[in-house]
Formats: C-alpha cells, structure tokens, sequence
C-alpha cells in the first residue's frame, strides 16, 4: 500500500506567545496563526487523500478511524455543557450536539458520516464498534474529550476553533474526492457539504467568545495552547494513518486490514 515516502520534512513556524495583552483583533489574528500553520490540511496524508493517490483500502482506513472522532464530538459537546453555568452559552452550544446526533428529522453528522462509509463497502457494525481504530486514533480521540472536561471553559471553548478552517478542508474533500475516485460519489460526500453550512456558524459565535473573554497574557496563551493542542489532535490522527496505511504500512495488533469487514457497498 506504499505510495510515496516525504522527500523532506515539513518546517513550522513558532507558534505565537504574547507577551502583553492583545487586542481582540490581535488575538483572532494569532489563533488563525495557528490555524495557518498547524492546521491537518498541511498533513502529507491529507494531501495524498484529496489529490487521488490513496487506494480504496487506504480511504476506507481514513473513513473507518475518522469515524472515531465524529462519534465522539457529542461526549466533547456535553462535556464542555456540563461545567457551564452561562445558560446563554448552553443555549448555543446545544445544537451541536443535535447537529452529530440528529434531531427532528435531521438525522445528524454521525449518520451522514456513517453513509460515507456504507458507500466505501464497510460493515456498519464493524466502524460502529471502534474496534479496528488504530490505538493512536482512540489515544488522541479521548485525549480531547479530556481535555475539554478537564480545562478551563475558556480553553474548552477555544479548542473548537478548528471550525474556522473547516469549510475549506471540507471544500477540498468534496471536490478532491469526486474528482480523483470512481469510487465517491455526490450521496457519500453529504457530511461534507452540510459541514459548509454548520461550521462557519458554530466558529463565528466561538471566536467571539474567546475574544470578549481572553483579556490577560495568561488567558490569551493559554486559548493559542487549546487550539494547538486540537490541531495537533486531529494531526496526530493522520500520522497513525500515514504510518499504519502508507509508509511503512505497519498496521497495530488489531487495527483494521483490507479485506477485514467488507459488505457491498451501499
């Protein structure tokens, strides 16, 4: 399953550390700093994914461990729900719970991700149970969940802000994707194209939020360190991937193979 191995390897920047207060427009510019730099559409396995290098199996991998994530963004949003005593904020949050786990008619992000992976030829019950996610997926994937239960409410608020990248990643899956494999089509990209909608939404209110309430050097470092802790999340997803499914292809003890759990697809 060997594609290509990196010629070199990828340079960041620093990331930024504020030594006096910075204005809200200042701080909004240091997250998307972050966001600019840090942020997985840089990740080699991203760009293999949306540029039609990756085999079926290879996708199906991807789909199979993301599946992690998305189900576990409900427990996040709880979480950070739990500890919050701004009923206001509670108000807002709750729709993204409803937004994965379906509401009314809306059957939800988690099923619409689940179609994706009923279009790749995965058992549903299989992607369902986690039970061939890679170690590393389910370490990064609780990792978060922690994180948000674990930190200030600022910080949990702020490690969200992947959001305002979001659309663009997911512009470029939509259109990578039906244009590189035969085997993607308008049906399974659904998640995607709702997430154009949903994301800038959810963004907006959340970087208002850490801006009126990130005033002190302290609080300002520490919501650059919340939204790099979850780019570094969602990074270290895709170097489990890259190591297990491309180079060198050492799957872990238990992780999902090709030809493991395969139906027809749907």
């Amino acid at each position: 399953m060997t594609f290509l191995a990196l010629a070199e390897p990828l340079v960041f920047p620093p990331l930024p550390a504020p030594s006096e207060p910075l204005s809200p427009e200042g701080l909004e510019a240091a997250l998307r700093e972050v966001g600019a730099t840090r942020y997985h559409n840089l990740h080699p396995f991203h760009k293999l994914l949306h540029s039609g290098k990756l085999s079926r199996d290879q996708v199906r991998a991807w789909a199979l461990n993301r599946y992690c994530y998305q189900s576990a963004i409900p427990r996040k949003d709880a979480a950070l729900m739990s500890r919050c005593d701004d009923r206001e904020l509670r108000r807002e949050w709750l729709h993204r719970i409803t937004d994965h786990d379906g509401f009314e008619g809306d059957t939800g992000g988690i099923e619409r991700w689940l179609v994706l992976t009923d279009g790749l030829g995965l058992d549903r019950d299989y992607v369902v149970s986690k039970e061939g996610a890679l170690p590393a997926t389910k370490f990064a994937v609780e990792a978060y969940v922690r994180f948000v239960a674990d930190h200030s409410l600022l910080e949990a608020v702020a490690s969200s802000l992947t959001e305002l990248f979001a659309p663009g990643i997911h512009a470029e899956r939509i259109s990578g994707m039906l244009a590189n494999y035969d085997f993607i089509n308008e049906r399974v990209v659904t998640y995607f194209r709702r997430r154009l909608d949903q994301a800038p939404k959810d963004a907006d209110f959340a970087l208002d939020y850490v801006k009126k309430n990130a005033r002190t050097v302290a609080e300002q470092r520490a919501v650059i360190r919340a939204l790099t802790f979850k780019t570094e999340v969602l990074w270290a997803q895709l170097d489990a991937l890259y190591f297990a499914y491309v180079e060198p292809g050492w799957p872990a003890p238990g992780a999902w193979r090709p030809g493991i759990a395969l139906v027809e697809a749907g």
